[in-house]
């Protein structure tokens, strides 16, 4: 059996992936998926810590806009993580995986606070630890949020899934000359405005030494592949 290339990855999930093709709420399906691979992941012996967002339910920015303080509207975004934080945890207990929640903003009855030393306690048990409240504060992303946590835990890259399947130099849905990077320098990602995360995540991992694989969440057996060496997607790192 081929060992995995990273012992300890921080998987970053966002809302709008756990929603499916319904774009708002939770598609139990699409969550299952992802758990039966975490699972994979967890058997292979890579501890994993997720970082998800709350968009298929509520982002501060965008649906708060002028109508809302943005600080409340934050808030508000990071219950949203909590709610899925809890679906996650509950797909991954269906399939016997043991797991944590934990959150920025104390919530005792329903999830434990952010420890860092307690996080990575888990992660050295074999338990997932799926990270809600991004950093708890407004004004940051889940993104930046993701960044942080895996800085924080050690993790040896921070796996990036989104709806495309890596980093392209314009946007492919209306650029048909976009390329796809293979692998890219943070450098270059934050010069060309490239999304792939918000600059602050962005200068985070860079800051720190974080490589970050982009690839696509539509098979989520993406992550497995990932996590066992495979050159999905596009790295991004200090050179290339």
């Amino acid at each position: 059996m081929n060992q995995p290339k990273y012992k300890r990855v921080l998987l970053k999930l966002s809302g709008e992936a756990l929603a499916g093709d319904a774009h708002r709420g939770l598609d139990f399906d699409v969550v299952g998926s992802i758990c039966d691979v975490v699972k994979q992941c967890v058997q292979a012996g890579v501890q994993v810590g997720i970082v998800v967002g709350g968009g298929n339910f509520w982002r501060g920015l965008k649906d708060g806009g002028n109508r809302m303080e943005r600080t409340r509207a934050d808030h508000m975004g990071m219950m949203a993580t909590v709610i899925n934080a809890l679906a996650i945890a509950d797909s991954l207990e269906q399939r016997n995986v043991p797991v944590r929640v934990q959150t920025a903003i104390e919530m005792n009855r329903i999830a434990e606070p952010y420890i860092r030393s307690r996080a990575i306690r888990h992660l050295e048990k074999g338990r997932v630890v799926v990270f809600g409240c991004g950093t708890g504060n407004p004004f940051f992303s889940t993104d930046t949020g993701a960044a942080l946590r895996a800085v924080e835990i050690g993790a040896d890259t921070i796996l990036l899934a989104k709806n495309i399947d890596g980093v392209y130099s314009a946007d492919p849905a209306t650029d048909p000359t976009a390329v796809r990077y293979d692998a890219i320098t943070y450098e270059e990602v934050l010069s060309h405005h490239l999304a792939v995360m918000d600059s602050t995540a962005i200068s985070l991992s860079m800051d720190n030494h974080m490589p970050i694989v982009v690839f696509a969440l539509k098979d989520p057996n993406n992550i497995y592949r990932v996590v066992m060496g495979e050159n999905i997607g596009t790295l991004v790192k200090e050179e290339v």
